[in-house]
């Protein structure tokens, strides 16, 4: 997989991102292209002309993304609505692609993980790279420095930061779509410039997420999901606990692909059907793994090698339907500040790469 760093200003960052993931860049404009076409009738032109309506607010409110992206196309030899149309490919799609994960948050005495395994087309596997970025604009904090895995040519993905801020994504199928709000892949690189899990939360919380998603986040004090819809930001705390009994052991957050809680004017479907169980099955893995002991990387990539309910397990394979599959897991020490990345099904791994911001 391809590992690259970037450093410097905004613009300068997505210029080295653009020209040294440009064949990955092509083949995740390649991918989506025909993705947008088969799922949502949709041309690549019409896939620029939506994403192009995020420019107002991109460019008064987070004007250092829209910066980093023309970067990116400049370097990659694309025009840059390709790249914006890359970075808000959730919105665009109203909820017609159904990558999936698990995810969890576990907060211990002494120790804070946060975790994913995620699963999306194994034919966007190529495309995925490992980026470094360092920040040298002057602010105050200082932004932290960033690694993360990510799709080629996308600017926020799955990681953490120098502060041991991490960030993990659950897609959830709702209807609905805020142009005066973050898109999902840029609200998870908002998380990864913050300082802290407070921060991160208020960040989101007040400019809003433009389409449903859930965000875990957290740092060394624990974490929280936000789960969003295009009208609101919703909190799951850790140990919450739900209407019928059920709902996560203290200390720990969990998700899937569906809303867990109530929305303002928003109904989640759920598009795919194992999520229910996969939510169900995180939840008793963890609870047996604690009753056992504190956790610790191992633990939880247990938790995410699980195959019950194989082929649409945890840990997901393939079928006669869906070339859908577990692409990398993640596991990340926010104490420490470090992430190990299992590339592949994490039973079967091709190999792993030790995030380290």
């Amino acid at each position: 997989m391809l590992s690259i760093s970037c450093e410097g200003n905004s613009y300068e960052i997505g210029l080295q991102h653009g020209e040294h993931a440009r064949e990955q860049i092509a083949g995740s404009l390649e991918f989506y292209e025909g993705l947008f076409k088969r799922r949502c009738s949709m041309d690549w032109p019409q896939v620029c002309e939506a994403a192009v309506k995020f420019v107002p607010f991109l460019e008064t409110a987070f004007p250092g993304y829209m910066q980093e992206m023309r970067g990116i196309a400049q370097g990659a030899g694309v025009p840059v609505e390709s790249i914006l149309a890359l970075n808000v490919r959730t919105e665009i799609a109203y909820g017609m692609f159904n990558d999936g994960c698990t995810a969890l948050s576990w907060k211990s005495k002494e120790d804070s993980f946060l975790a994913q395994n995620w699963d999306w087309e194994c034919e966007q596997s190529p495309n995925l790279l490992i980026l470094r970025i360092r920040q040298t604009a002057t602010t105050t904090p200082p932004t932290p420095t960033i690694h993360m895995i990510t799709e080629a040519g996308i600017i926020g993905k799955i990681g953490l930061n120098s502060h041991g801020v991490g960030v993990t994504l659950n897609a959830i199928k709702a209807a609905g779509v805020d142009f005066g709000k973050l898109p999902t892949h840029l609200a998870l690189r908002a998380v990864l410039d913050s300082v802290s899990r407070a921060d991160a939360v208020e960040k989101l919380e007040r400019y809003g997420v433009a389409a449903a998603c859930n965000i875990i986040v957290a740092d060394r004090t624990g974490g929280v999901g936000l789960e969003c819809s295009a009208r609101d930001v919703v909190r799951l705390e850790m140990g919450e606990r739900e209407e019928d009994g059920g709902g996560d052991a203290a200390g720990v957050v969990t998700h899937s692909n569906h809303f867990i809680r109530p929305h303002l004017d928003t109904e989640g479907k759920v598009h795919l059907v194992d999520t229910l169980d996969r939510l169900k099955r995180v939840r008793e893995l963890v609870k047996e793994k604690s009753a056992a002991g504190p956790p610790s990387v191992a633990v939880i990539e247990g938790i995410l090698k699980d195959e019950q309910g194989y082929p649409t397990a945890i840990c997901r394979e393939v079928t006669e339907d869906s070339s859908i599959a577990t692409l990398f897991c993640i596991v990340m020490d926010l104490g420490k500040g470090t992430g190990l990345i299992k590339i592949g099904r994490p039973v079967k791994p091709e190999g792993e790469v030790e995030l380290r911001p």
